[in-house]
């Protein structure tokens, strides 16, 4: 992984004495170093410290050790497009954008199984929303595989921080500035290997996603934040927090007002639609432990695996508190 990450890295076009590649390993066990050091010397720069603090904690050491007006980081398991850096170079002639989002892709193959293909359609989701969100005024929140801010405006965060991407580029929009989204430039990566791989990585997001809700609270003002208030709100908020205690009332709730007489025809009907809803992602799970995927099926299943994995990121930040590393999830081989 290490050599086709530099391989990358030199493949792209954009002047070599203008860019720097750095990388931060922390706790490195492997040959890492030594590949870098040995195989790409002179053409990286590496800052290795033995003790494992996690991910903001290397990037916060990282950023330390820099001087180049933009900063761009990016994952060591994830390829990156020839033009990226120019397009991220370019988004930035605007003095208002102070960090641009890359777009994370995840590689797809007829042999994926339920969890790879899970990833890749919500992250077409996803780059949707992001586009749609630039548009009407700023991005909300930028994801680790590829993304870059100016240098000055980055800040320290607290150690155990879950989802430094997503904190980092919150608090530059508070300063004033803008997250630009660049669908030109993008990462690549493969999907988890399994869902219970998935289901590894949707937790711990979930429940970086409730701590960020904590440390981002002063966003939740409206008359402060007004545009960048309505879409982190809507955009982050409620999907991190409301909407999966509401999806999961709605079913009770909704037979309750069966047996207590309600409008039979219309209150029926939902029932019977959210019955058939729940049927389809049960037997969309099923479909996935054999590694099967069905696409009509697969949709409602993630859907719900999504939203019982923010109600189970309550339980992680609790256990995980003070602790910012991250446990590694498998990938699937491309």
């Amino acid at each position: 992984m290490v050599d086709e990450k530099m391989e990358n890295c030199l493949a792209l076009d954009y002047p070599a004495d203008k860019l720097h590649i750095v990388w931060v390993t922390d706790g490195t066990t492997d040959d890492t170093n030594q590949r870098l050091q040995t195989r790409w010397a002179g053409k990286v720069t590496v800052h290795f410290q033995p003790q494992r603090q996690g991910k903001t904690a290397a990037m916060t050491r990282g950023m330390g050790l820099v001087d180049s007006p933009l900063v761009i980081f990016t994952d060591a398991n994830t390829m990156i497009n020839d033009q990226a850096v120019r397009e991220i170079v370019r988004a930035f002639c605007n003095p208002k954008v102070g960090c641009v989002a890359g777009e994370k892709r995840v590689a797809s193959q007829e042999k994926d199984g339920a969890a790879a293909g899970g990833e890749g359609i919500y992250w077409r989701y996803e780059s949707t929303l992001k586009a749609l969100d630039a548009r009407l005024y700023s991005a909300v929140g930028a994801a680790g595989e590829l993304f870059a801010i100016r240098r000055e405006l980055f800040e320290p965060m607290e150690p155990d921080t879950l989802l430094d991407d997503f904190i980092l580029s919150m608090r530059i929009t508070m300063r004033g500035y803008i997250i630009a989204y660049c669908n030109n430039a993008y990462a690549l990566e493969s999907g988890s290997a399994d869902m219970r791989e998935e289901e590894k990585r949707k937790v711990r997001i979930a429940a970086g996603g409730w701590q960020s809700i904590a440390r981002l609270r002063a966003l939740l003002n409206p008359f402060r934040y007004g545009v960048l208030n309505f879409q982190y709100v809507s955009h982050r908020v409620l999907r991190w927090s409301i909407t999966p205690f509401l999806l999961f009332a709605l079913l009770p709730l909704n037979l309750a007002i069966c047996l207590a007489g309600g409008n039979n025809c219309l209150y029926g009907t939902l029932l019977i639609l959210q019955a058939v809803f729940y049927l389809a992602g049960w037997r969309g799970y099923v479909l996935s432990t054999r590694q099967i995927r069905n696409k009509y099926l697969f949709i409602p299943y993630y859907f719900l695996f999504m939203n019982i994995n923010v109600l189970k990121g309550i339980g992680y930040l609790r256990k995980r508190q003070g602790n910012g590393a991250w446990e590694k999830s498998r990938r699937a081989k491309v």
